[in-house]
């Protein structure tokens, strides 16, 4: 039987209001802004992490480290 313990690791990300991309971003709904930050980091951040997950991993008899979506 495998129990599952779900952290809440959370990442900032700082906008410069003043830059024109910002901006737009800035304009979106609260609900848009935190699925499209969600996407990109779950399309860029997680592959640089799973490597390290792997090592992590590697012996691991009682507990396993996975990244949920």
């Amino acid at each position: 039987m495998t129990i599952a313990i779900e952290h809440s690791l959370k990442f900032v990300t700082e906008f410069d209001e003043n830059h024109p991309t910002a901006k737009q971003f800035l304009a979106l709904s609260e609900l848009d802004q935190i699925q499209l930050l969600e996407s990109v980091l779950h399309k860029f951040i997680v592959p640089a992490l799973e490597p390290a997950l792997d090592k992590v991993n590697e012996h691991g008899t009682y507990a396993i480290l996975k990244v949920v979506k």
